[in-house]
């Protein structure tokens, strides 16, 4: 059953994940192998000259990177939702279609290519890893949609032999590259923050708030279709042109998410559910707040990532793989029954 959800308790549930968010950003932007105080960032506005270290570091190395955590958090979370509700499974992730795979190739393709060009700000591993990642979803959802009548398990399949193929390409490519290219290729594996330009922040965040926003619009359909298409084609639904969609987005932001820090695991696995078991499954809060909450995770696990072994730094994906794999484990043994997923 889904909650009555009014615009009231919609819009109060959002502003105040919102004004949480804001507060563990600014929180995580203080924090790192140097503590900084608010009263010195604002100090550098005095006329007195000197340069302040303070200023530097919040505004030219943390902001930008916790803006970055947020975007990849909120991408992935929503994708997470959207394959979930999509392929009606409880264990779909945004890189079940391969998408992972598919990225990684066109890394690793550009980093033993030894390409130093950019495009539009963007490394060449950035620029193959967003190629590969949507021309992975194509290709599994041109293959899934002639699979015959059952397109969810046409899909699945689909995502497994491509993800296998690719993952041997990997493995091909990294048994005949240089040391150093092995390297760079698990450091990009293992999914990691760095400090971006505020116009590719700009760029990618508002492509990536623009696909949550579409997707919201599509949240009553997608209610209906989490629970079976033949359900949702008895109330007048277009399932194929509603799947269509989603899945174009849900693809595309997370090729961005992707093309941003590499690869990132269980927020968009984790996310959803603890959404879900808070609030429940209407898919109109479950996005939005998802996507909330999926920035809030990944600022807090990239903080940790800077200040754990600093002033060396962890690879954000394994500090999500070390909170998100209990916490699954977890939600799975305890609320496997209370999620009320529909198995048709």
């Amino acid at each position: 059953m889904l909650e009555l959800l009014t615009v009231k308790k919609l819009v109060y549930r959002l502003v105040l994940g919102l004004i949480l968010l804001a507060v563990v950003m600014l929180l995580c932007s203080l924090v790192g192998s140097k503590d900084i105080s608010f009263k010195q960032v604002f100090a550098s506005f005095d006329s007195s000259g000197d340069i302040n270290s303070d200023y530097e570091i919040f505004v030219h190395i943390r902001l930008p990177r916790i803006i970055l955590a947020a975007i990849v958090g909120a991408a992935l979370a929503c994708s997470g939702v959207i394959f979930q509700a999509l392929l009606r499974n409880p264990l779909a992730d945004p890189y079940i279609l391969g998408i992972s795979s598919g990225a990684g190739l066109g890394a690793i393709i550009a980093i033993v290519s030894g390409f130093s060009w950019t495009l539009w700000g963007r490394s060449p591993i950035a620029v193959f890893a967003f190629v590969g990642a949507i021309g992975t979803v194509w290709l599994v959802w041109s293959i899934g949609r002639v699979t015959g009548k059952s397109s969810v398990t046409g899909l699945l399949l689909a995502g497994v032999v491509v993800n296998s193929f690719f993952s041997a390409m990997i493995m091909f490519l990294t048994s005949v590259a240089k040391s150093e290219q092995v390297q760079a290729t698990i450091f990009w594996l293992m999914g990691n923050m760095s400090e971006e330009k505020f116009e590719i922040l700009w760029f990618s965040g508002g492509l990536v708030l623009a696909g949550i926003v579409a997707l919201f619009y599509l949240s009553p359909a997608l209610n209906a279709i989490s629970f079976g298409e033949e359900d949702a084609k008895s109330m007048g639904i277009s399932t194929a042109k509603t799947q269509t969609i989603a899945f174009a987005i849900a693809a595309s932001i997370t090729a961005i998410a992707v093309s941003l820090s590499g690869l990132i695991g269980f927020v968009g696995l984790i996310i959803p559910h603890a959404i879900r078991l808070v609030f429940g499954p209407d898919h109109r809060q479950l996005l939005p707040l998802s996507a909330i909450f999926g920035a809030g995770f990944l600022v807090v696990a990239d903080t940790l990532a800077r200040v754990i072994v600093a002033p060396a730094q962890l690879p954000v994906g394994v500090v999500t793989a070390i909170i998100g794999g209990p916490f699954f484990l977890f939600l799975l043994v305890k609320y496997t029954r209370k999620i009320g997923w529909v198995n048709k």
